[in-house]
């Protein structure tokens, strides 16, 4: 990889997307890394935890984006990934995107708009009736985003149980 291009990191916060990061840094060798925090605002997740359940949502939401707890959340992180980055002698420039439909098409928008050349995000890596009923981000990735993705899976198949991912 040469030092023109550039890589866009998926980053959650979870270790997943931390190891991903490290093995893009000690892969590809990027020196300048667009570290993506991708967000849903708590009204919407909240609307759409409620709607499965059939019950009757309200329409309170914060008056900003400021002061969205998710929005606070997804900044935290963001800033969690550029000091890992630097950490790694990378320079990272930090990005929040707020998700519209899905994260998938947040990131993969995001890339386009960054004109990035390589998109680089871990994996739950989900096997047999869970991966049928669950959407992965990271193959929605690869299959619509039209770039190179980087994939980085799981250390372990234990890690397969853990679910505080919000993006593998």
């Amino acid at each position: 990889m040469s030092n023109g291009e550039t890589l866009l990191i998926a980053y959650d916060g979870t270790e997943r997307a931390g190891r991903a990061l490290e093995y893009a840094a000690q892969l590809l060798r990027p020196t300048t890394v667009e570290i993506l925090t991708a967000w849903e605002p708590v009204a919407r997740q909240t609307a759409r935890a409620v709607s499965r359940t059939g019950m009757h949502q309200s329409t309170v939401s914060p008056d900003g984006v400021e002061e969205d707890p998710a929005y606070e959340e997804a900044l935290k992180i963001c800033r969690q990934g550029i000091e890992l980055a630097e950490s790694l002698g990378l320079a990272g420039r930090a990005h929040l995107v707020e998700s519209a439909t899905t994260i998938s098409s947040a990131i993969i928008d995001a890339a386009h708009e960054l004109d990035v050349d390589v998109i680089v995000t871990g994996t739950r890596a989900l096997t047999g009736f869970r991966a049928w009923w669950t959407n992965s981000t990271a193959d929605q990735i690869v299959r619509n985003a039209g770039l190179p993705v980087f994939i980085v899976p799981q250390e372990n198949e234990d890690d397969a149980d853990d679910d505080e991912a919000e993006y593998f």
